[in-house]
C-alpha cells in the first residue's frame, strides 16, 4: 500500500539490513533526491514551457510533435493553435489562470485539456488528450451537491472519513481507495477504506514516516492532486535539459504530468499497484493525511473533471477536519473548560499564595491542578515550593526534568525517552509530560504514564536494501507486521494544553500582582526604618545617603541612630538576607531588637550578642549583618563591632577588620569582639552596605579599593565625603545602596 510517494525508513541494524555507512548513504542520497526537478515528465500528455507574451516555446517534452501534429521547437503557441482557441487562451492569460484549468482546445490529436501554469517566469502549458480517460459521466456531477451535503453532514470523524473514501471511489473508480492520517512524527495510519471485496484489507495498518520523504510532503502541502495513470511508465524527458538562460532545469513542483521518484515506482511494483492517485489533506495549513487511491486490475487515467472534483471533495473534507475531530473531544472540552474556570476563579481569590487553592490544601473540595486534566500525577512549584500530587516521578528529579523541557522548548511530549533519554527510566509515571513554566523558575506540570500499544505495520518498517549501485530500495513484503510500542503516553489534545497554559498565565498574573502588592507594603514598612533625618548630636558631623534598588525591588538595607543614657550614641547599620515584604518584616524586628539591646548600655559587642540569641531562638532561618560604631563626642573614643557585615572604613587608618563575628542568626552563643579607638579631628568613619561595592562578576576587593581611594580623596565634611564616594562608585542599580558616615565637629555644627 503507497498512499503517497514513499522510500523505506530509517530502522535500527538488523542480521539483514545492509552496513551503517552504506545505509546512511543511501538515505542521505534519498532524502536530497530532486523530486521537483525530474527533467521529465509522464507519457499521458505533452509539456510545452513558452515564454510570454510571445509565447515562444523554449522547453517542450519528447513527442510533443506528435501531439501538435508538427514541429514545436522554437514555435510559438500561435502556430499550433486555431485563432479561436488562442484568442481564448490570451484572454484567460489576461486574468486570473483558474478560470481555464482546464481549457478544452483542438489539437490533430482531437480534443485536449490545457493546464496552465507560471514558474520562474516562463508558462508552463500542459496538454492532457480527452481519449483514453475515464469519466463518471454527468449524472454523478449533478449530484455533487448531495455528496458534499452527506459530507457535512457526518458527525464524527471516523464517519467524514468513511463517506469521504466511499465518494472518492465512487467517482473515480479506483479499486481501493484510503484516508491515510499523519500522527505528529509523520507516521501514517489508514483510518477509512473503500475497496473491492476480494482485496485484503488495509484499515488500520500504519506506515512509517520515512516511506514519504520531507520534500514529498512539502509538495502535498501545496499541491492538492497527484496522479501516475501507469506505474509502468517510461518518462519522457524534456528538451533541452536546462531552460535556456538560466542554465537550470525547469521547476516541476506545480506540474500535472510531473515525473515521479523511480523508487516510488519501484514501491508501487512491490505491492502490485498498477495506477495510483492521491488527494491531500489539509487542516489549518498543516498536511493532515491523504486520500490515497489505486488499481490493480491495470492503468487508470480519471478524466480531469474528475480529478478536480475529486479535489474538491479533498478540499471539503479539509475544512471540516477540525469541526470533526472537536466535535468528538466536545464532552472532554467542556469538563475541562468547566475546572479550568474553577481553578482560575480559586486562585483569583486565593490570599498571600495559590499553592493552597491549587493542591486543594484550601480545604474547599474543589478541582485540584491534578483534576483539571485527565493525568496519573500533577507538580505545582509556587514561590519555590514544589508539592507532588498523584503518582510523579521522585521530587528530586522533577524539577529538572521540567526545567530541562523548558530548556529545549519541548513542554509538552507524549514521547519522554525519546526527547530526554536520559531520563526512560521515568516512563513508567511520566512518558507524558505537559509543562508550563511561571514566572521565578515556578511551574506547574503534569504526567501521564507509559501507554504500551500495539501497532500493526503495512510490512516489516525495520526492513531496508540498498542495490549495488548505493540507491536505496523499497521493501518487498508489505503483510501485516505487528509490534509492541513502548515509551509513549496518550497524547495531549489541544484544549488540554491550552486548559493547563491558560491556569499558568492566571498563576503567574496572579504572583505578579501579589508581588507588587507586596513591594508597595514593604516599600512603605521600610520607610518607617529610615530615618528622615539624622537627629541633631552636639559634636558630631553626620550624614546618611539611602538609594533604593533601581529594580523597584525593597531589599533588606536599615540603619538607626541611638543615644544612649551614657551620653554616647550608637550608629548602626543592617542589612537582612532576602527581599521584599518578609525581608522588610524581618528588618523592622531586628532594628527594634537592637535598639533595646543597645540601651542597655553595655557595649556594642554585647548588644549583637543578645540580638544574636533573639534571632536564633525566635526567627530561626532568617540571617542578617549589623555593624555597630559607638561614639563618645565629648572625648571621640570610638568602639566598633561587627556582625559578618563589611568593616567599617577609617578616612586615616583604612579599614577595620579586627574583631567581626559571624552574621546573625547562624550560630547560638556567638560572641562578638570589639575595636577600639580615638578618632582624629578631620578623620571620618563610613559604614555601608554590599549594594555599595559588590559588582557582578568583580571581586568585591575591587570595589573595597575604590570605595577608598574615593573616601580619602572626598576631603570636608562627611556629607561631602559621601557626595563623593557615590559619584566615584556610581553604585548600578541593582541593590539598596546604604552609606553612613560620622566625625568630629570642633564647632558642634552639623553640615548635611
Amino acid at each position: 500500500m503507497s498512499p503517497a510517494e514513499r522510500t523505506p525508513p530509517e530502522s535500527a541494524p538488523s542480521d539483514s539490513a545492509p552496513p551503517d555507512s552504506a545505509l546512511a548513504e543511501a538515505l542521505l542520497r534519498c532524502a536530497d533526491e530532486p523530486i521537483a526537478v525530474p527533467g521529465a515528465i509522464q507519457p499521458h500528455g505533452a509539456l510545452l514551457a513558452v515564454t510570454e507574451p510571445d509565447l515562444t516555446v523554449v522547453v517542450a517534452s519528447a513527442g510533443a510533435d506528435a501531439v501538435f501534429g508538427t514541429a514545436v521547437a522554437g514555435r510559438t503557441l500561435a502556430d499550433l493553435l486555431e485563432p479561436a482557441d488562442l484568442e481564448r487562451l490570451r484572454a484567460g492569460l489576461a486574468g486570473d489562470l483558474a478560470d481555464i484549468d482546464p481549457l478544452r482546445v483542438r489539437l490533430p490529436v482531437g480534443a485536449v485539456d490545457l493546464v496552465p501554469h507560471r514558474v520562474d517566469g516562463l508558462l508552463v502549458t500542459e496538454w492532457e488528450p480527452l481519449a483514453g480517460a475515464a469519466e463518471a459521466g454527468p449524472a454523478w456531477h449533478r449530484r455533487l451537491p448531495s455528496v458534499l451535503q452527506r459530507l457535512s453532514d457526518t458527525a464524527t470523524l471516523e464517519q467524514l472519513t468513511e463517506v469521504l473514501a466511499r465518494d472518492v471511489r465512487t467517482l473515480t473508480g479506483f479499486d481501493r481507495v484510503m484516508v491515510y492520517r499523519f500522527d505528529r512524527d509523520w507516521n501514517g495510519e489508514v483510518v477509512a477504506e473503500d475497496r473491492r471485496p476480494d482485496l485484503e484489507p488495509f484499515l488500520g495498518l500504519w506506515f512509517p514516516a520515512a516511506d514519504i520523504p520531507a520534500q514529498a510532503r512539502a509538495l502535498y502541502a501545496t499541491n492538492w492532486l497527484r496522479l501516475i495513470p501507469d506505474a509502468g511508465y517510461t518518462r519522457v524527458p524534456l528538451e533541452p535539459a536546462t531552460v535556456p538562460g538560466t542554465g537550470r532545469p525547469l521547476d516541476l513542483s506545480g506540474a500535472v504530468l510531473r515525473s515521479v521518484s523511480p523508487v516510488h515506482l519501484e514501491y508501487l511494483a512491490n505491492m502490485g499497484v498498477v495506477a495510483s492517485m492521491s488527494v491531500s489533506l489539509i487542516d489549518r495549513g498543516r498536511l493532515w493525511g491523504l486520500v490515497a487511491c489505486h488499481s490493480y486490475a491495470g492503468p487508470r487515467r480519471p478524466s480531469y473533471p474528475d480529478r478536480v472534483a475529486a479535489e474538491f471533495l479533498g478540499r471539503t473534507a479539509s475544512l471540516l477536519l477540525h469541526t470533526k475531530v472537536t466535535a468528538g473531544e466536545q464532552g472532554d472540552v467542556v469538563g475541562v473548560a468547566q475546572r479550568s474556570a474553577d481553578l482560575v476563579a480559586a486562585v483569583g481569590r486565593a490570599g498571600r499564595t495559590p499553592l493552597p487553592a491549587l493542591t486543594g490544601d484550601d480545604g474547599t473540595g474543589r478541582p485540584t491542578v491534578l483534576g483539571l486534566l485527565p493525568a496519573a500525577g500533577a507538580a505545582v512549584r509556587v514561590d519555590g515550593r514544589l508539592r507532588l500530587l498523584g503518582e510523579t516521578p521522585p521530587a528530586e528529579r522533577v524539577g529538572p526534568l521540567v526545567e530541562a523541557l523548558l530548556a529545549a522548548g519541548t513542554p509538552v511530549t507524549d514521547a519522554l525517552p525519546h526527547e530526554l533519554p536520559a531520563a526512560a527510566d521515568l516512563a513508567g509515571t511520566a512518558s507524558g509530560v505537559l509543562a508550563v513554566g511561571l514566572d521565578g523558575g515556578d511551574f506547574l506540570a503534569w504526567f501521564r504514564p507509559e501507554t504500551p500499544r500495539e501497532v500493526t505495520w503495512g510490512g516489516n518498517p525495520h526492513e531496508k536494501e540498498v542495490t549495488g549501485s548505493g540507491r536505496l530500495s523499497p521493501r518487498r513484503s508489505f503483510e501485516a507486521w505487528t509490534e509492541i510500542v513502548r515509551g509513549t503516553a496518550r497524547p495531549w489534545r489541544e484544549h488540554e494544553v491550552a486548559a493547563a497554559r491558560a491556569l499558568g498565565e492566571q498563576v503567574a498574573a496572579a504572583g505578579r500582582a501579589r508581588a507588587q502588592q507586596e513591594n508597595r507594603m514593604a516599600a512603605a514598612l521600610q520607610r518607617t526604618l529610615l530615618l528622615d533625618s539624622l537627629p541633631e548630636v552636639p559634636g558630631v558631623d553626620l550624614a546618611a545617603r539611602y538609594l533604593p534598588s533601581a529594580d523597584d525591588v525593597v531589599g533588606g538595607d536599615w540603619y538607626d541612630l541611638v543615644p544612649l543614657p551614657s551620653g554616647r550614641v550608637s550608629l548602626v547599620l543592617g542589612d537582612v538576607a532576602g527581599h521584599g515584604l518578609s525581608a522588610a518584616a524581618v528588618t523592622a524586628q531586628v532594628r527594634h531588637a537592637l535598639r533595646a539591646t543597645l540601651l542597655r548600655d553595655r557595649g556594642p559587642g554585647a548588644a549583637l550578642a543578645e540580638l544574636n540569641r533573639l534571632l536564633t531562638a525566635l526567627l530561626p532561618g532568617e540571617m542578617a549583618t549589623a555593624v555597630v560604631v559607638e561614639l563618645d563626642p565629648a572625648g571621640g573614643e570610638v568602639a566598633v563591632a561587627s556582625a559578618g557585615h563589611l568593616p567599617v572604613l577609617s578616612t586615616a587608618t583604612g579599614f577595620l577588620r579586627a574583631g567581626r563575628g559571624p552574621a546573625l542568626g547562624i550560630v547560638d552563643d556567638a560572641g562578638y569582639a570589639e575595636t577600639r579607638l580615638q578618632l582624629a579631628g578631620d578623620e571620618r568613619l563610613l559604614l555601608f552596605s554590599d549594594g555599595l561595592v559588590e559588582r557582578r562578576g568583580q571581586a568585591v576587593d575591587v570595589g573595597l579599593a575604590a570605595l577608598e581611594a574615593a573616601a580619602v580623596r572626598g576631603g570636608g565634611d562627611v556629607s561631602a565625603v559621601l557626595d563623593a564616594v557615590l559619584a566615584a562608585l556610581d553604585p548600578p542599580g541593582t541593590d539598596d545602596v546604604t552609606v553612613l558616615g560620622l566625625g568630629r565637629d570642633s564647632a558642634q555644627t552639623r553640615k548635611r
